[in-house]
Formats: C-alpha cells, structure tokens, sequence
C-alpha cells in the first residue's frame, strides 16, 4: 500500500526544524516582511515563534508556505 504523505514534504518535518530552517536563510527580518507577525519583529525567538504558530493556524499556513517556497529556491 502507497504512503499517502509519500509527496507531502512536511511530513516528518517539526515546526521547530521549519523556523530554523527559515531563520537560517532569511534572518528574522525577511520573515516578518513575509509573514506579518509580531513574534517575528520584536524580540524575536523560536520558543515565542513556536508559541504563536501552534496556536495560530493561518500563521503557521504561512510559515509552511514559505519553507515550501525556500526548499524551491535551492
């Protein structure tokens, strides 16, 4: 039987591996401009980040998005 999450690349991926992932390439500042969050401006970390975005579910659609979008770039 096929694995029906075989082609969802965030399956198996943390929303803390998906933040760092984000803050390595883009830096706090290019993801607030993508995703317009207070937790991404002031006195950014991953421990608010990931507070926020459980949450937050159109937040962290956006977030995912944007890692989606970042795996593309490569």
């Amino acid at each position: 039987m096929k694995d029906p999450q075989a082609n969802n690349p965030l399956h198996g991926v943390t929303l803390e591996k998906i933040l760092l992932h984000l803050v390595e390439k883009y830096g706090w500042d290019e993801m607030y401009a993508y995703v317009n969050i207070r937790c991404f401006q002031f006195d950014p970390s991953i421990k608010s980040s990931l507070t926020f975005l459980r949450k937050t579910p159109w937040a962290r659609e956006r977030v995912e998005n944007m890692y989606l979008k970042s795996l593309r770039e490569k």
